[in-house]
């Protein structure tokens, strides 16, 4: 579920923008970061493992020179949590060279491997954005032409921003499955995943890509190209307003918080609960258990207390890590004992948070534990860029809801209806991908409908692989002159 930013500011310090951009999309990807700045054509890279107030310093940012900026937060869904897999991504190839930020996963990554390693591309990494980035930095057409060509090819789920001929290219997927938006900060352009890193930065959203758009800008502003045909009226992830986006984003012309409030409020109408206090699983569950506390009348009370300083303990890059941070995370409060407690989540996709969860209220002295969760059972895997592509891994899939229950100890659970969900976004039903939770994908799939993460490992130029591995710190500030290098 990456981060992506970018920005043409020709008198302005885009690194130092850039960096506030990310710091706003921190929530969308806690494994690496990066930015890449172009100067009159000359790519500087930085990137490297961990949080964006982690990789970059006050004098790594003056480091980075330029007009144009993209910059890049990683959540891994194809290929290692490793530095060759930051991003973003440089790619040198016969007609240019190219910085790539990307958001989404691709569907066809496999073939285009093969096809570029046949004609001869080196590949570093074992990320589908790398594949991305090589096709375009190949292709001997003008930019616009390449990217237009390369977004005919791909399958799947891409947002991203491209760095190239000191141009900045935006481009979103012809079903429009990841978030993409363009902004104007005074006279300048903008591209975020998010529009909350524009309320940051002072940036006013201009409008959000089109399925299937490419824009590009340079110095004579912006221009928009239709690239590929849209496939439908737009497919937005669901999971984008269940959980990963922030609540201060719009959406669709839609504030996220509000939708999850209205969650909250239309699970209370479809599953009520006898209960002393409703109370959330922070952050991400506050929204909808503040509406489920509103239409059910019982009161709202903080019964967890969130330790900030651990991230996202569903986007961590394993299981094991997965369930470290959930023991460090949360802390339920004396308050719950002898009270029958209502506690609203956003979803359940593995089910060891809520178990952790609720055997801690027990702990506490809970008399009841009633779980409410306002988006329906999560039953097929994720294929566009959320690290669930195993059947195996979704509580949901084979089970029961009461199954469900027992697994994580409840007293009660209940799921809000996908119709519910549905009239809570107030947009239509075909404006959004909700395979996770109907099985029906917008595009075609592998057969075996599994995309192992790491299936690519092993698979990459052996002798750069050691030369990060062994020395990281002296390679990850590249440095490219030129727009049209020779082939490596």
């Amino acid at each position: 579920m990456c981060g992506v930013f970018g920005i043409h500011g020709p008198d302005r310090e885009v690194a130092r923008l850039s960096y506030f951009g990310l710091f706003a999309l921190q929530h969308r990807g806690q494994e690496s970061a990066g930015i890449a700045v172009s100067d009159g054509g000359r790519l500087t890279v930085l990137r490297d493992m961990g949080l964006v107030t982690q990789v970059f310093s006050e004098q790594k940012l003056r480091g980075l020179r330029g007009q144009v900026a993209i910059a890049h937060t990683r959540y891994s869904t194809t290929g290692s949590t490793h530095w060759a897999n930051a991003q973003p991504i440089v790619q040198h190839g016969r007609a240019r060279t190219v910085a790539l930020g990307h958001n989404g996963n691709l569907t066809n990554t496999s073939a285009l491997r093969a096809e570029l390693v046949e004609d001869g591309t080196r590949l570093h990494s074992t990320s589908d954005t790398e594949v991305i980035a090589a096709l375009i930095a190949r292709d001997e057409r003008p930019l616009e032409e390449a990217v237009a060509s390369t977004m005919a090819r791909i399958e799947g789920a891409f947002s991203a921003v491209l760095l190239s001929e000191d141009k900045l290219v935006g481009f979103r997927d012809p079903d429009g499955i990841r978030p993409l938006v363009l902004g104007r900060l005074d006279g300048d352009w903008v591209l975020a995943s998010e529009s909350c890193a524009f309320d940051l930065l002072g940036a006013e959203v201009e409008r959000e890509l089109r399925p299937g758009e490419l824009v590009v800008v340079d110095e004579q502003g912006c221009r928009s190209i239709q690239a590929v045909e849209p496939k439908s009226s737009g497919a937005l992830c669901i999971f984008e307003f269940i959980y990963f986006a922030r609540p201060d984003s719009k959406l669709r012309g839609v504030e996220l918080h509000g939708a999850r409030t209205r969650m909250g409020e239309r699970l209370a109408q479809e599953a009520p609960a006898d209960a002393d206090l409703v109370m959330a699983v922070p952050d991400s569950g506050t929204p909808a258990a503040i509406g489920f506390a509103r239409a059910s009348g019982i009161p709202f009370a903080e019964g967890l207390i969130k330790n900030r300083y651990v991230g996202r303990t569903f986007i961590q890059p394993d299981q094991s890590l997965r369930e470290h941070g959930i023991k460090t995370k949360f802390n339920p409060l004396a308050d719950v004992a002898g009270q029958r407690v209502v506690v609203v989540d956003d979803s359940i996709v593995r089910g060891s948070t809520t178990r952790q969860i609720v055997a801690m209220l027990f702990e506490a002295g809970a008399l009841e534990v009633h779980v409410r969760i306002s988006s329906p059972p999560i039953v097929s895997p994720c294929f566009y860029g959320i690290d669930m592509a195993d059947e195996d891994e979704l509580v949901a899939s084979t089970r029961s809801v009461d199954e469900v229950r027992g697994l994580i100890g409840a007293t009660s659970l209940a799921y809000l209806s996908l119709e519910g969900l549905q009239e809570a976004t107030r947009r239509p039903e075909g404006t959004f991908c909700r395979a996770c939770l109907t099985r029906s994908y917008p595009t075609r799939i592998p057969e075996d409908l599994k995309l192992a993460k790491l299936r690519f490992e092993g698979q990459t130029e052996g002798a750069g692989s050691e030369r990060t591995r062994a020395n990281p710190t002296k390679t990850n500030a590249l440095a490219t002159s030129g727009t049209t290098p020779k082939a490596p």
